[in-house]
């Protein structure tokens, strides 16, 4: 068991080592080689979690990394698909703010009120969800050149909703409730 401690953390750095391959791999048009890639790093999201959890491996260190980690692929892939003008360059930004939002909030939070520990919401796993499946979507479609009407929209549309949903929801639940459990704001 002691071999395998640090098992979960290499596997999370190799996915970080993978979103240099996949911007190589986006700006050179190679779609098919990006959409494996990307698939990967999220097997390696998937197996480095489960590892952690079914050997009692999770560390601090896997606890900062790995959503850190999802973070540079998913900004990445998103940077690059809006400089290849396959996604709105708005909704980059609107994704790029809310980690930012929460990443800022969390710093706020911390040195305000102290340590707390980040667990991703059901409305952020849904995000986080609703943004691959854009990103899987986009490369699928130009890997195998086909196209389905109207289908990209709703995608977009899904994931500006659930990035700002998800956004205003760490915002409610850093702000609002920590003011109600500090008795600075009235229940209702």
């Amino acid at each position: 068991m002691r071999r395998m401690q640090h098992l979960p953390n290499m596997i999370t750095m190799l996915r970080m080592a993978f979103v240099p391959l996949l911007i190589l791999l986006l700006k050179d048009h190679r779609y098919l080689d990006a959409l494996w890639v990307f698939i990967m790093a999220g097997v390696s999201d998937g197996l480095d979690g489960y590892i952690a959890k079914r050997f009692g491996l999770v560390t601090q260190l896997g606890a900062i990394l790995d959503p850190l980690a999802d973070k540079v692929l998913l900004v990445s892939a998103y940077v690059m698909l809006a400089l290849l003008a396959l996604v709105p360059f708005w909704l980059v930004l609107v994704v790029a703010f809310r980690d930012l939002l929460i990443v800022g909030g969390y710093l706020v939070y911390t040195s305000l009120y102290g340590p707390v520990v980040m667990r991703p919401s059901r409305v952020s796993k849904f995000n986080t969800f609703t943004q691959i499946v854009l990103v899987v979507f986009v490369l699928t479609e130009r890997a195998f050149t086909f196209h389905i009407a109207h289908a990209q929209g709703v995608l977009v549309f899904a994931v500006l909703m659930t990035t700002i949903a998800s956004g205003a929801h760490y915002l409610w639940a850093w702000g609002i409730v920590r003011e109600v459990e500090a008795g600075h704001v009235e229940r209702r």
